[in-house]
């Protein structure tokens, strides 16, 4: 059998690593808004403007359903 010390290392180890991903996607977030608001700021959007507010939009909202999931899972 294994020492419930051990146990508790490993749920801490993953709990760690569970929140260093979850701080991860929400500061990748936070850099998607500064870079979204720099574009939205611009008066002459270009089409390639467009298409980066898309890809961000998108990229934001995968980070906040992986986040959900992720924290989904601490609550277990």
């Amino acid at each position: 059998m294994s020492d419930p010390k051990d146990e508790l290392i490993e749920a801490q180890k993953q709990i760690i690593g569970i929140l260093f991903e979850v701080i991860k996607r929400l500061q990748s977030n936070n850099d998607l808004d500064d870079e979204y608001f720099q574009i939205i700021k611009n008066n002459h959007k270009t089409i390639a403007d467009n298409k980066r507010l898309d890809k961000i939009l998108e990229e934001r909202t995968e980070n906040a359903k992986i986040v959900s999931r992720l924290l989904s899972q601490l609550e277990i």
